[in-house]
Order: C-alpha cells, then sequence, then structure tokens
C-alpha cells in the first residue's frame, strides 16, 4: 500500500512538472505571438488565411530567437532588430530584394581617374552632409538593387557637377534599360545601367517617371525628358579598399556586395562586422567612410531597403579587413559614373 502510494505521489509530481513545463512554453508562446500581432499591425501585414498566418508565425518566431541569440553576444559590435523581414526566411528575403547579376565574363577594362591622385584623402566623409545623397528609397520587392545603386551614383556627380540634387529615377531604368544584362526586377549590373544612362543622353527624375516597384513597358516620352546626364562610368581597381577609397573620398560610389545572409536581414545598427561571403548579390551605394567610436574603421552605404532597415536605411559595414576583396566582396566591383 505504501509503495503505490509513492508511485502514485511520484506520478502527481511528474505529471505537475509537465503541467508547468507546458503552462509555462504556452505563455511563452502566448508573449510570442503577442509581439507577432504588433509587428503585424505595424508593418501592415495582411495573410490570406490561418494557414499562412501560422507558417509566417513559426519564421517570425525562428527568425527573432536567432536575432535574440545574436544580440547576446557582447563583442559583436553591431546589432540585429526584428525588421519589416522578419517573416520572410533567408532563401525568400534573397529572392526578393538581391538582384545584382555579376559580370564573370566581362573583360572590358575600364580606366581609374583617381589613380594618381597624390593629396591625401581626407580622414572621413560623408556625401549626405555635403548634399549629395537623395533620401533613403525602397525598392520593395522588385530584385532593381542595381537601379537604385546606379541611380545614387549618378545623383551625387549630378550634384557634385551641378550643384543641384535631383532625386532621378529607378523606374526608367527599369522599364527602358532591358535590351543587354540588365532585366528589370529579375536583376542588372550598375556598369550597364551607366551605359543605358550615357547612350539615352541621359536620365529623366522620380518625379516625372515615379517608382512603382514592377516591370513596365518603356514610356519613351517620360524618358525623353532629360534632368540628369553622364559621360560614361569606370570601373575602380578590384579588390583594392585602398583604390576604393579614393574614389569615394571624390563622390558617391556603386559597389555590389554579399548580403545574402541573415545577419544581412536583420542588421539594425553598429559598424557590421558580420560573416558573409564573396558571392555579389546586391547592388548599394558607397556615400561615405568613416571611424567609429570605438575605432573600427568603416564604408557608410546607402541601402534600398526602405528607412525601417539599419541606421534609418543605411549600413555601417567594416572597412580595411583582412580580405583583400574588402568585407562582404564591396572592393571587388565597384564603378561610378563621370560627368
Amino acid at each position: 500500500m505504501e509503495l503505490w502510494k509513492c508511485i502514485g505521489f511520484g506520478l502527481i509530481l511528474m505529471f505537475g512538472a509537465w503541467s508547468c513545463e507546458a503552462t509555462s512554453r504556452s505563455l511563452q508562446d502566448a508573449s510570442m505571438y503577442g509581439k507577432y500581432e504588433q509587428w503585424m499591425t505595424r508593418y501592415g501585414r495582411v495573410y490570406n488565411d490561418v494557414n499562412e498566418k501560422e507558417n509566417r508565425f513559426k519564421i517570425f518566431k525562428e527568425n527573432v530567437a536567432f536575432i535574440e541569440s545574436s544580440n547576446n553576444d557582447v563583442n559583436k559590435p553591431y546589432k540585429l532588430g526584428v525588421n519589416q523581414f522578419a517573416d520572410l526566411t533567408n532563401e525568400e528575403f534573397k529572392a526578393s530584394r538581391n538582384g545584382f547579376k555579376g559580370h564573370e565574363c566581362s573583360t572590358k577594362t575600364t580606366s581609374f581617374k583617381y589613380e594618381n591622385v597624390k593629396a591625401p584623402v581626407p580622414a572621413a566623409m560623408d556625401w549626405r552632409k555635403k548634399g549629395a545623397v537623395t533620401p533613403i528609397k525602397d525598392q520593395g520587392q522588385c530584385g532593381c538593387c542595381w537601379a537604385f545603386s546606379a541611380v545614387a551614383a549618378t545623383e551625387g556627380i549630378t550634384q557634385l557637377t551641378t550643384g543641384k540634387l535631383i532625386s532621378l529615377s529607378e523606374q526608367e531604368l527599369v522599364d527602358c534599360d532591358t535590351s543587354g544584362v540588365d532585366q528589370g526586377c529579375e536583376g542588372g549590373l550598375m556598369d550597364d545601367a551607366f551605359q543605358f544612362i550615357q547612350q539615352n543622353h541621359g536620365l529623366s527624375t522620380e518625379a516625372n517617371y515615379p517608382y512603382n516597384g514592377v516591370d513596365g513597358s518603356c514610356n519613351t516620352k517620360k524618358a525623353a525628358s532629360i534632368a540628369a546626364k553622364i559621360t560614361g562610368y569606370e570601373d575602380v581597381p578590384a579588390n583594392s579598399e585602398k583604390a576604393l577609397l579614393t574614389a569615394v573620398a571624390h563622390q558617391p560610389v556603386s559597389v555590389a556586395i554579399d548580403a545574402g545572409g541573415s545577419d544581412f536581414q536583420f542588421y539594425s545598427s553598429g559598424v557590421f562586422t558580420g560573416s558573409c561571403g564573396t558571392s555579389l548579390d546586391h547592388g548599394v551605394t558607397a556615400v561615405g567612410y568613416g571611424v567609429s567610436d570605438d575605432g573600427t574603421k568603416y564604408w557608410l552605404v546607402k541601402n534600398s531597403w526602405g528607412t525601417e532597415w539599419g541606421e534609418e536605411g543605411y549600413i555601417r559595414m567594416q572597412r580595411d579587413v583582412e580580405a583583400k576583396e574588402g568585407l562582404c566582396g564591396i572592393a571587388m566591383e565597384a564603378s561610378y559614373p563621370t560627368a
């Protein structure tokens, strides 16, 4: 009898422990679901049905766990955040946002006009403070980062040449620059965009040819209204952060990077030193450089994922790394327009 009492008591304890564990787990889930609902409201996310909502919740939960785990590492000089991409797997994110097409087949070489510059470059540069950078834009789910990168560099050289900062049209490139490598939302290359702008005798304004984030047919009438011109473009010598520094000291420069990692997807602040490779998949614009408070050298990079991502749309990426390609391959395929 005593034995049965002991067994019974043991079972009660065991079931009690299970029940506590289940309750605590469900409370955790309820708390996470509350976060999820708040996140949905903030970003205006609506799903087609309950199943999709549940599947997205699972992804959201995994992403939040990844972000929190990364932020618990006190040695990392950058933080991640639960941004608008928190219900996307990394594969989905890459497919919809990154559209740079590397030009491995290209053997064309251009001159580099800053090669023989003798004057020392400034210790820091921020082209935003010089009035040569337009506000952050958002490419949406169209993989035309290449167009935003090329346009930002063109806006920069236009301001430096004319004194006027004009927001130029990415949509014109998406719709009209389709005879070569560049294929609108399916991806493209900044050099080819510069080539198109040169051959088209310029580019229209954002106001005249506004962005709508989908492939469209070329509006030749709007494209004929020219607001800015370039004379051509030059490539920065590959795999040299020093050459890139000289170029960025003189104007905003288009750069390609490997932005495919989850750290990049959720980057929020600080100098990014995260793991990334050199599989270039995203076009952005280097609009400056500097040194952080803790002495880390960085590139100041303008992205095209809206102001909710990163440092109000920007990322600071570690500069002067051991790899000659630069962090995430930033020094591999840089180029800039000439005017």
